[in-house]
């Protein structure tokens, strides 16, 4: 039996380097920095930067009614979903709403509406919290809310898998295509990082970068959190030739493992063995990619480990394959990095463009790969893939090629 293809008609976004799809590739090619200053209270926090988001709509367009049950996250996604199917050319009577779904990863939850019903209940002494705090806290509000903001009435869940949900998510979405549950699917990450309580928990974790993202750099000390949301419209390519849709990429592989070891030290085998399974499922071989959106936290061992998986599955095409960490400008999001990192894979396929790795000082010899150091630099690119490696040992990797 035949395989049905998957194709991507549709991008929006929106984080630290951006409002728009668009705006965030220009600042990746431009090498753009969104690491800043945070601007609420942040207490006794010792963290004082973040990539917090830029450019939110002074209009959302989203329903009051509707808009009283969101949290961040969710109306990021809506911004996100709206802006791809615009993109798509989708519109309500173009498509079977009931062949049409939605799948949005979150790391953590509506962390903003948890955090603001422990200041009511602990420090403003309330006697409840806001009426709509369940629904806003829900993984799965995301997803919902764009199939409400959509009308999409086909396969509509949330996945969690902490820093590789984004990419989780658009392999669950590609599975409903493929298995003909579903023509268009919805499908990203959302994450809202920059709340006092995640932050006061990341920061007990001590991986935290005092100023900036290094990822790779020998200097490096840790990770940036962000905030963010990425969604793409994914078709079978069917569904996207007959209504004649420009397609951006097609998703050619996906690769899924899990390391099986430690809940939060990633191992060199389980990335390993997710590129692997990405590439046989795209049936090409290593030499055949021409860029990597690592995962590239800018941590310790990671970045280590990420070259090392890398060196293993390549071999002597490692070092031939452009690599960057898009992280060091839009900061890790969680549950949106991977979901905003293939907009990099998608346009550097587009354009010959591979966005760079910045902050970069200091080659480490035990990440001795071709970083793209601070610069964006052009090439032909006719596939890229993109990893996430996550807490828990959760690796999920997406390869991507012209159509």
């Amino acid at each position: 039996m035949n395989q049905r293809r998957v194709v991507i008609t549709g991008m929006g976004g929106i984080c630290a380097l951006g409002g728009t799809a668009d705006a965030i590739w220009a600042s990746m090619k431009e090498g753009r920095d969104g690491c800043r200053p945070l601007e609420f209270d942040t207490r006794d926090l010792k963290i004082g930067v973040g990539c917090g988001i830029i450019d939110y709509p002074e209009h959302d367009g989203i329903d009051k009614r509707q808009g009283l049950t969101m949290s961040g996250i969710s109306r990021m996604s809506v911004i996100a979903a709206r802006e791809a199917m615009d993109q798509a050319g989708l519109t309500p009577g173009e498509f079977d709403p009931h062949r049409s779904g939605a799948v949005v990863g979150v790391g953590i939850f509506g962390t903003d509406a948890i955090d603001q019903s422990y200041v009511d209940v602990f420090l403003e002494k309330k006697k409840r919290t806001n009426i709509f705090t369940v629904p806003r806290v829900m993984p799965s509000g995301p997803s919902g809310h764009v199939s409400i903001a959509l009308g999409l009435q086909g396969p509509v869940f949330g996945v969690t898998s902490a820093c590789a949900s984004g990419n989780h998510a658009f392999i669950s979405a590609v599975d409903q295509i493929r298995l003909g549950r579903a023509d268009v699917m919805l499908a990203g990450g959302a994450e809202l990082s920059l709340v006092y309580g995640p932050l006061k928990a990341w920061e007990s974790l001590r991986v935290l970068a005092r100023a900036v993202c290094r990822p790779f750099s020998a200097d490096r000390d840790g990770l940036v959190l962000g905030d963010g949301a990425t969604v793409m419209v994914l078709e079978s390519y069917e569904h996207a030739r007959a209504r004649g849709a420009n397609m951006l990429a097609e998703i050619i592989g996906l690769g899924l493992s899990a390391d099986a070891s430690d809940i939060v030290n990633p191992t060199v085998e389980g990335p390993a063995a997710a590129m692997r399974n990405c590439l046989a499922d795209a049936k090409i071989s290593a030499d055949q990619v021409g860029y990597i959106n690592a995962h590239g936290t800018a941590t310790q061992a990671n970045d280590q480990n990420e070259t090392a998986a890398i060196r293993q599955v390549f071999g002597s095409a490692a070092d031939k394959v452009s690599v960057s960490s898009t992280k060091s400008m839009h900061g890790h999001c969680l549950g949106a990095s991977s979901a905003i990192e293939l907009i990099a894979c998608i346009n550097a396929v587009r354009e010959g463009v591979i966005p760079p790795t910045i902050n970069y000082t200091t080659p480490d010899p035990q990440c001795d790969l071709d970083v793209t150091p601070n610069v964006a630099r052009d090439r032909k690119i006719d596939i890229a893939i993109s990893n996430a490696f996550a807490f828990g040992g959760t690796n999920a990797v997406i390869a991507v090629g012209r159509v």
